[in-house]
């Protein structure tokens, strides 16, 4: 026994200490690059590099908000992908609602031939695409920018596989009750998918927000360039300032990093749960 127990404790230790190795590992980019915004273009370029900024200055910052608007760019891939992530969790939890909890003719046709589209590529949708949202009038609109993204297959499979385990009684239940069918889905549906409804806010958030293609065709001027486009433009225009672009590209990442942060603990439990069910 004591032996045993002896085994599992070297094992253990073992596999947190390659674990914790491999996340430094892992996360020493980020916190380079975080701490490389601190620091002027000289310090930046030093041989041999030090890890720590001799002294901590926000120059950078202020210098990439006051050579282009980027202020605007944020606001611009806030909104965007807010909207987007909205309408992506209302459809997505809808059709799987639909999906998983009722009976109509060529149910799973329809949903195995929605799985089979996930296996094109976007970027051969792009052209199609491009010409509908040009006969609709959307070019260089937040629509164009929004209306793409608002609906998700894969969210709608996420959201099917974990509806599919509600119990039909609960279900029944309420009906018998008198509740509605947007009753149901709003009172017993939703509360119950709410760790998955996370996971796919984040992957959806991050599908938008580092979206670069698609924007790069629909938008041509500042007033609805996203952040993504505006560190291409940045970069461009100050390609030889490398602690400017790094503060840049830094800023397009930290939104997702806090996202991230703050639903953590649903995602992994969305991740870890769903599929459970087929």
């Amino acid at each position: 026994m004591r032996s045993k127990r002896k085994t599992n404790i070297i094992v253990y230790s073992i596999s947190y200490t390659l674990l914790i190795a491999f996340s430094i590992i892992m996360i020493m980019p980020f916190v380079w690059m975080i701490l490389s915004t601190f620091k002027d273009q000289s310090e930046l370029m030093r041989f041999p590099p030090k890890f720590l900024p001799d002294k901590f200055t926000l120059n950078n910052y202020v210098e990439v908000f006051s050579s282009v608007p980027f202020l605007r760019y944020y606001l611009n891939s806030i909104l965007i992908s807010t909207v987007a992530v909205t309408l992506t969790l209302l459809t997505s939890s809808l059709a799987g609602f639909a999906f998983a909890k009722y009976k109509f003719r060529g149910r799973n046709t329809i949903f195995k031939t929605l799985l089979g589209a996930m296996m094109i590529p976007f970027p051969v949708t792009i052209i199609p695409l491009y010409i509908m949202i040009y006969n609709l009038g959307l070019v260089d609109t937040y629509l164009a920018l929004i209306v793409t993204g608002s609906v998700s297959i894969f969210g709608i499979f996420l959201m099917r596989q974990f509806i599919v385990t509600i119990p039909d009684d609960l279900i029944d239940a309420a009906r018998i009750d008198g509740c509605s069918e947007f009753q149901i889905y709003r009172i017993i549906v939703i509360p119950n998918i709410r760790a998955p409804l996370s996971a796919l806010a984040i992957f959806s958030f991050m599908s938008t927000w580092n979206a670069f293609l698609w924007p790069l065709l629909v938008v041509n001027n500042d007033e609805h360039r996203t952040v993504q486009l505006g560190v291409q433009y940045f970069t461009q225009r100050y390609g030889d300032l490398m602690h400017l672009q790094i503060t840049a590209a830094a800023m397009a990442v930290i939104p997702i990093v806090v996202l991230y942060l703050l639903l953590q603990k649903q995602f992994i439990e969305g991740i870890t749960m769903t599929g459970l069910k087929g």
